[in-house]
């Protein structure tokens, strides 16, 4: 599983730890990330996630 970062904020999404906080429990590989899931730092649309 690979690690996402925001092209806004530079937020990392990693996929072992996931966005508990926001719904995405750990283990959840970014294919996975339900498509409403925004940065939880600036907000951007998950689109907006590169592989780091």
């Amino acid at each position: 599983m690979n690690k996402y970062v925001c092209g806004m904020c530079g937020h990392v999404y990693d996929p072992e730890v996931g966005d508990v906080d926001n719904g995405v429990d750990a283990g959840t590989d970014f294919s996975d990330v339900p498509d409403d899931w925004v940065c939880p730092l600036c907000g951007v649309s998950k689109e907006d996630f590169k592989p780091q």
